[in-house]
Formats: C-alpha cells, sequence, structure tokens
C-alpha cells in the first residue's frame, strides 16, 4: 500500500483550537510543517523544520518533492482545494499519498454572514490571477464572491465595475472571517475612493452588481454597454477595437458552434485577426483555454482579451505554420486566415488531438479549392453562409450583403478508425 506522507490542513483565522481533532494529529505528528507567515505563526514553537511559501511557488512544491516520505504537514487557508495550494499538490503527488482536511472556505463563510446562497453567487479568485478576469462575470443583478490579492482589491475591483457600466453596485469586505478581528466594510463601487478604510490584507468580496443610470442611458441609445453582453457567441462587433480584420457577429455564433466547447478544452485560432473566436471561445466557460497565432495584430487581441474578461489568452505573435510548433496539442482548431499557406492545414491536421474538430472559413476560390482538396482526403462538411444587413440607403433601408462565407468543419477520427486520418 501507498503511504500516505503528506497532509493538507484547513486553518481558519481561529486557528489550532478551530481545528477537527484528526487535523490536530496531522499538524501535531508532522516531522515538517509548511505554509504561509500567518499559517505558521499560529502554532506554538519547537525545533521542526518550517519551510515558508517563496517566489516561484513551485520550488517551495519542489522541495516538497525533495522531502517525500517524511510527514510533512501543509497549512493552508479554509479549503486547500478551492482556489489553494491543495489543487498545485495533488497535480504533483498522488492522491493516494496525500491526506487532505478542509475548513470552511471563505466562501461559504461570507454566504453564512450575508445570507447568501452559495450555488447562486459567481466565484472567482484575484489571487495571482489578472484582475480582468472578473470582466467576464459581470452583468446587472449578479451576486459574486471574489478572493481578494490583497489590500488593494477592493479598490481595483470598484474601478472595474465603474468602467463596466456598475458603478450603483455595492462591495461588501468581508476581513479575516473566523477570527476575533473579522469585520465588514460596505461601499459604493463608484464612490469607493472617498472611503478612508485601512483595509486588511486577508479579505474576500461579496459584489452585488447594479447598473448605473449612465450605464442605462447608453445602452437605450443602441451602443453595445459592456456590463450587457452576453456569454454566447455572437457578441456585437462594436464590442471589439479592430482594424476590420474582424469575423462578423453572425459567421462567428455559427463558427463557434461548429467548434462546440467543452469546459476545460483549448483551442488555436489560427490567424486570429483581433482574437474574436478565441475570446469567445473563452467566454464560454471560465475553464476554457484558447491560443491566437496573429502576425501583426496581438495588440488589438490583448486589449480585447481584457477588456471582454479573458486576459489569460494566449497569444503568439508569428505567421503560421511556422509558429505553430512546439505548442499544446488543440482540442479544437479555427482557420481564420492564411488557409493557402504551404503546409498550414498539415500542420493543423497532424497535431489536432483525436476526436477533435477544424473549423475553417474563407472568402475566396483559391480558399475553396485548398479546402475541397482537403475535404477530398479527409472528408468533412462544407456550409455556405450568406447575411445581409439592413443599412440606409438615403432615407430608406436597404440589404447589404456581407463578404460570402465557405465554412468546412472536419473531425479528426480516432487512431483506432479505418477512416483516412492524414492528408
Amino acid at each position: 500500500m501507498t503511504q500516505k506522507w503528506l497532509s493538507i490542513v484547513g486553518i481558519g483565522e481561529d486557528g489550532l483550537p478551530g481545528l477537527s481533532p484528526i487535523a490536530r494529529s496531522l499538524v501535531d505528528g508532522a516531522e515538517v510543517l509548511v505554509g504561509g507567515g500567518r499559517h505558521l505563526a499560529m502554532l506554538p514553537p519547537d525545533d521542526r523544520p518550517r519551510l515558508s511559501w517563496v517566489s516561484p511557488i513551485s520550488s517551495s512544491v519542489d522541495e516538497i518533492l525533495r522531502r517525500r516520505g517524511q510527514r510533512i504537514c501543509v497549512l493552508a487557508s479554509g479549503d486547500p482545494m478551492c482556489y489553494g495550494i491543495g489543487a498545485l499538490l495533488t497535480r504533483r503527488v498522488a492522491i493516494a499519498e496525500i491526506t487532505i482536511i478542509p475548513s470552511v472556505s471563505a466562501f461559504s463563510l461570507a454566504c453564512a454572514r450575508l445570507g447568501w446562497s452559495l450555488p447562486e453567487v459567481e466565484t472567482l479568485s484575484l489571487c495571482s490571477r489578472p484582475p480582468d478576469l472578473l470582466r467576464a462575470s459581470l452583468y446587472a443583478n449578479a451576486k459574486l464572491l471574489v478572493l481578494s490579492e490583497g489590500r488593494q482589491t477592493p479598490a481595483i475591483v470598484a474601478e472595474i465595475l465603474t468602467q463596466q457600466g456598475l458603478g450603483d453596485s455595492r462591495i461588501t469586505v468581508l476581513e479575516r472571517m473566523g477570527g476575533v478581528h473579522e469585520r465588514q466594510i460596505s461601499g459604493i463601487a463608484a464612490t469607493w475612493g472617498k472611503l478612508d478604510q485601512d483595509i486588511a490584507d486577508l479579505n474576500t468580496l461579496a459584489i452585488e452588481c447594479i447598473a448605473s443610470s449612465v450605464a442605462s442611458s447608453i445602452a437605450s441609445s443602441g451602443i453595445p454597454n459592456p456590463q450587457s453582453l452576453s456569454r454566447s457567441p455572437g457578441l456585437p462587433d462594436a464590442a471589439y477595437h479592430h482594424d476590420g480584420q474582424l469575423t462578423k457577429r453572425e459567421i462567428r455564433a455559427v463558427t463557434l458552434s461548429a467548434l462546440a466547447p467543452l469546459p476545460g478544452e483549448l483551442l488555436w485560432d489560427v490567424g486570429a485577426g483581433c482574437g474574436s473566436i478565441g475570446i469567445e471561445w473563452m467566454r464560454s466557460h471560465p475553464r476554457c483555454r484558447a491560443i491566437a497565432i496573429e502576425k501583426s495584430r496581438t495588440q488589438y487581441i490583448a486589449d480585447n482579451a481584457a477588456a471582454l474578461g479573458t486576459p489569460t489568452l494566449q497569444i503568439i505573435q508569428g505567421t503560421a505554420p511556422t509558429a505553430l510548433q512546439n505548442l499544446p496539442a488543440p482540442d479544437a482548431i479555427f482557420i481564420g486566415g492564411g488557409i493557402t499557406s504551404e503546409g498550414l492545414l498539415e500542420v493543423c491536421w497532424s497535431a489536432l488531438k483525436p476526436g477533435g474538430r477544424l473549423v475553417a472559413n474563407v472568402v475566396t476560390l483559391e480558399g475553396e479549392q485548398k479546402l475541397f482538396a482537403a475535404y477530398e482526403k479527409v472528408g468533412g462538411s462544407f456550409i455556405r453562409i450568406g447575411i445581409q444587413r439592413a443599412e440606409p440607403v438615403g432615407k430608406f433601408l436597404g440589404w447589404r450583403s456581407l463578404a460570402t462565407v465557405t465554412q468546412w468543419t472536419a473531425i479528426k477520427p480516432e487512431p483506432s478508425s479505418t477512416a483516412l486520418q492524414n492528408f
């Protein structure tokens, strides 16, 4: 049987007295103690080695692994598996070697303080994560719980809310929950800077999203309002900063439907333009990942990704297929530009995981010829998308056609399939 040498114990602000008998026995029986300075300070002094987290945290994990076999106890805040160190350690150590004893998470404590139902609340962490991640979770009447990076996080969040047209939102800072120094501070996002409060580093934010009157007037004028953007594919074209190289709204919705994103999957957006396909792939679920490969418009992509709540979109500046080397294997690939580049389709098909989807859009005859040649070798399906929009013609309205798009979709067979797999 595998020996359990690593324990991860969640501890609250009440320290050792709040631990269960099992958790306390793991702490008392450890040969090595690991944790943040605040956690280790909760323990009485003794001669056992104590390891504090260092940056990068992977160095501390490496040190724990070097001590494999010793009885090591890691102290963590609340629930170690809720945006905590437990998730990182279980990627490096088999669960058969670990004992995890969680405490009450900050989210559960916050809901208990506010009377909120946890399943009805959006939750996320801004600890060591870009604050712009918050933007994808914002909408009128939403309730959010956010783990803070530190004392500056509430002001950063208040600014983002105001920028998103949610300046009337109410922010509650819950400090040091479960301890003798627990405190709440509340205020309105638009006027948060006027609060004269010394906020503790250990805090959780509760946000009640309320659209401001200014935002409502913007929305009624027909201009896209950031806080009202749907998570469904097909955001308004005006939601993007671009130079014309944009997959139009209607085409984008059809394309995302063909790509069929699932949580945790990785997309290559090849010839990404302003990044709209990769961004909306990631907006479909917080765990969706994407890599945008683009030769010249990387600043557009970065700006749009931050504004639309997907700042972790990976951007590769370069020309495909050369820029595709050494990238992780994707679950889906979208080719929006450069389809006639020598070897591009072959490289993409080879890199695609079995069962993965490849979707390509073209507007030229040369592009169609390339896709039809691929279709003859690996199959798939074609659709042609023609969109007309009503636009002013003098004082009247008339139909104006967008460029007709030919779309090819193919699913790579599993290795056991007898279907032709290579170009």
